[in-house]
């Protein structure tokens, strides 16, 4: 939407499909849920009573408060209001000096589209890691990604810290490091995190964990008669067992789905998150899942990781481009927990998925030197170099030397 390359309509379902499918739509503003009472107030001041509730209350950016975060023309990008609201900005004012607060996947999609769509903007990006989508990628992975973004003309500011920002008659103009630093901006984009919407699950009383409403493996709350999730649920992590935000679409997707086959009468438990997620920077694409080396070592894991650089066709066919897959597995149980994937086309970067399902299954490095990949020379390396196998191999001689 913002880059012009989809309509706000492609992300919305029409009501006139739900209707279809006989659900009725109500559209209005929810203030207040009765839980004893099974109702729900709304703005209009009308009652809706309900029998199962279902809250999808999703999450907002978070702003951090810093000064001149109230200024105009400092925006942030959760839905189609703030896409518009982006675009408007563009339109009229014509911005050539734009500056990117956090370095994570919407930014540098963001950053990425809107340079490939005017190559004479200025574009900066501070970031408080050392690297950019410091979420996703260790160091040793982003690298890669730090080096082509600033080849392609994006100004990377890593391990920077935004003090404050300035502007003249309540529009933002510059943004000041806290090294004394200051970046002239006509646009401040602030990208550093969600924060779940809480509001109504509070007035019901639901119990709440660190990072939301917090449900059960069928996505029931504290509440019986109340369901929930999506962004603004606590998740528990696949691997490690504990606490997790896990804001991200795809789990979001699969708890609507698990919510509803429960309120059928279907009892199938969520497995929990893995955090995998995938972005393109022009032709870059970077998908991971599960924990990077960093976190592994974070939860008292040690980890053993192995790096391949692989191609995404037999090397004597034209057209052959590389890519890096890194691979992170518990020393201890030999289980394979993360994945990183850097490449130059869409194709050798959904690989993720696989290392997702042998997390997910359980598979071990001495399970993952006999994997076997479909092969053919236009499509996938050589049988001898499948790079996840290669990277098992990796894997087994640092933990058997």
């Amino acid at each position: 939407m913002v880059a012009g390359l989809a309509a706000d309509s492609s992300i919305i379902v029409p009501d006139a499909k739900l209707e279809g499918m006989g659900i009725k739509v109500i559209v209005g503003e929810v203030t207040d849920v009765n839980a004893a009472n099974k109702k729900l107030l709304l703005k209009d001041q009308s009652t809706l009573d309900y029998n199962k509730l279902f809250l999808a209350t999703g999450a907002r950016s978070f702003v951090p408060p810093i000064e001149g975060h109230d200024l105009d023309n400092v925006v942030c990008l959760r839905g189609a209001l703030d896409a518009q609201q982006i675009r408007s900005i563009i339109s009229k004012n014509n911005p050539r000096r734009m500056v990117f607060v956090g370095a994570g996947f919407i930014t540098m999609e963001i950053a990425s589209l809107l340079l490939a769509a005017d190559d004479q903007l200025e574009i900066t990006v501070v970031e408080l890691f050392d690297r950019p989508l410091p979420v996703m990628l260790d160091k040793d992975m982003a690298d890669k990604v730090a080096d082509y973004l600033t080849k392609k003309g994006i100004n990377l500011l890593l391990g920077k810290k935004v003090e404050k920002l300035a502007g003249e008659r309540g529009q933002v103009n510059a943004v000041v490091l806290d090294s004394g630093e200051t970046l002239e901006a006509d646009v401040v984009f602030i990208h550093v995190g969600v924060r779940p919407n809480l509001e109504l699950a509070e007035k019901a009383g639901l119990a709440m964990g660190r990072f939301g409403i917090k449900v059960n493996e069928f996505q029931e709350t504290s509440d019986p008669d109340i369901l929930a999730g999506g962004d603004c649920v606590e998740k528990i992590n696949f691997i490690t067992g504990k606490p997790d935000a896990g804001s991200l679409r795809g789990p979001a997707v699969m708890q609507g789905r698990l919510a509803a086959k429960r309120l059928a009468g279907y009892a199938i438990p969520f497995p929990g998150v893995l955090n995998a997620g995938g972005c393109q920077m022009f032709d870059l694409v970077v998908t991971a899942t599960g924990l990077t080396e960093e976190k592994a070592k974070a939860n008292g894991y040690e980890p053993v990781t192995a790096i391949v650089e692989s191609r995404s066709k037999h090397g004597m066919i034209p057209g052959v481009q590389l890519w890096w897959i890194k691979l992170v597995f518990d020393k201890t149980t030999r289980k394979l927990i993360g994945g990183q994937i850097v490449s130059n086309g869409v194709g050798p970067a959904r690989e993720i998925d696989a290392v997702s399902a042998f997390i997910m299954g359980g598979k071990t490095i001495e399970d993952l030197t006999v994997f076997t990949s479909a092969c053919n020379p236009d499509i996938s390396s050589e049988p001898s170099m499948e790079p996840i196998t290669i990277a098992a191999e990796q894997a087994l001689q640092k933990v058997t030397l």
